[in-house]
């Protein structure tokens, strides 16, 4: 048993409200799962088998949800896709899955390109350190759309360079109704957890035009019955009016990115009961890359212009928000937190930002064990020194201390991880060879 006493603030992930937020409370986990969250109790128990954590001066929140991964990239150049396809890619993103974890907070991961069900269970098997995740695996967008980088000077007979068709990931590129229900079918059975479409074309790929069309209104509907046929649910890349329009008509559930996103939309989509996952972490940062190449710095230059005002209108119109990073460039992975500094920038409130990292989170995730503090859940959260529900930007100056998932701390400052477990983890793998 291991008692977190005393903690000065305490944001649960229940709400955006400030009832979510208690002060002077004791938070207690036993085998990986949150025993009680009650208020200060001076009189603690007694036995070697408890531990108690003076919490008196720290803030303590649920562990981060990131609703838009990618961590089989490092970056969206020719270079950085090489590398990643490589054989030591599998390193690359080994790295990517601890960073993201242990500096970037975030204990539930949602990947929605990349990751194959083999990452899924090497994590689930303790072989390697990072967040739980939940996979789309591919990310399906016609000839020439988002999902294809083969840019002008294509040779028609290669294979986009972004995630590959391979073991346990089939092609992303997909053209006319039946074709895309026999992705959906081969995703399914590779282990998908969801669906990822390009309702409209992207940002940095090389060829198509924001405001094109990518998939039809037929093979929109086709993968959405395919999906649902077989449990899953099925999340959007749309950035234009079109792209928003044809996901919310014909059954997509979450709409990521938003940048053309009005009034008229919100409110179809609030009816429909859709979520959005802005990404505006990336919509800024994007801003700030110099060599890419004319037609992708325009469409830098179209998103910026728009998707503050777009993320603005999603809120007042009362859609749920989720955080999500889509880590596309150097550096970004690790730094996971800055979603939230870039929500509230855009103009949602902290607490708001951090319900759509949180409990809002993993209710769209579908892992709703995780995400708040309460009896019951994963003992998922993270200790820190500053008020980071006030101003997450102090994630980014180390008051991140720990963070602990399923009751585990991956830092050593507080609950310290149990080398035995991972030992005893690679000795049961070894012996199923």
């Amino acid at each position: 048993m291991i008692i977190l006493s005393n903690i000065k603030k305490l944001y649960d992930g229940t709400s955006s409200s400030s009832q979510a937020v208690q002060h002077g409370m004791d938070l207690w986990i036993d085998d990986g799962r949150i025993h009680t969250v009650q208020p200060h109790q001076a009189q603690q128990p007694n036995g070697s088998d408890v531990r108690v954590i003076d919490c008196s001066m720290l803030t303590v929140t649920p562990g981060l949800i990131d609703c838009h991964g990618h961590v089989t990239l490092l970056g969206v150049g020719r270079e950085a896709m090489e590398r990643m396809n490589s054989q030591t890619g599998l390193l690359y993103t080994e790295r990517i899955l601890y960073h993201t974890l242990v500096h970037g907070g975030v204990t539930t991961l949602r990947d929605v390109g990349g990751a194959t069900h083999f990452l899924k269970r090497m994590i689930e098997e303790k072989m390697i350190i990072g967040p739980r995740l939940k996979i789309a695996i591919g990310m399906l967008s016609t000839t020439g759309g988002h999902a294809d980088f083969l840019g002008p000077d294509r040779c028609c007979g290669a294979i986009s360079q972004l995630w590959p068709p391979g073991p346990g990931r089939p092609s992303s590129i997909v053209d006319g109704p039946w074709d895309c229900r026999k992705r959906v079918r081969e995703l399914a059975a590779c282990g998908a957890d969801l669906v990822k479409i390009c309702a409209s074309p992207g940002v940095v790929s090389p060829t198509d035009r924001l405001e094109h069309r990518d998939f039809t209104a037929e093979e929109i509907d086709a993968i959405c019955e395919e999906a649902a046929a077989r449990g899953l649910y099925v999340a959007a890349h749309a950035h234009s009016h079109q792209g928003i329009a044809l996901a919310i008509d014909y059954g997509v559930r979450d709409i990521q990115h938003i940048s053309f996103l009005d009034e008229p939309l919100a409110e179809k989509a609030y009816a429909k009961g859709c979520r959005v996952t802005p990404t505006s972490w990336i919509s800024q940062a994007l801003q700030d890359v110099t060599d890419f190449s004319p037609l992708v710095r325009e469409k830098v230059r179209q998103v910026g212009a728009v998707h503050s005002e777009a993320v603005r209108i999603a809120y007042e119109s009362g859609l749920k928000i989720l955080a999500g990073t889509d880590p596309v460039l150097p550096k970004m992975h690790g730094r996971n937190y800055m979603e939230l500094v870039s929500l509230i920038r855009d103009g949602i409130s902290p607490l708001a930002a951090w319900y759509g990292a949180t409990g809002l989170a993993s209710e769209g995730v579908g892992q709703e064990d995780t995400g708040k503090l309460i009896a019951g859940c994963c003992a998922d959260l993270l200790i820190c020194q500053e008020d980071v529900v006030d101003d997450p930007g102090l994630f980014d100056q180390g008051a991140l201390q720990e963070v602990v998932k399923d009751g585990v701390g991956y830092r050593g400052r507080f609950v310290e991880f149990p080398q035995q477990t991972f030992e005893r983890s690679v000795a049961e793998a070894l012996q199923r060879v």
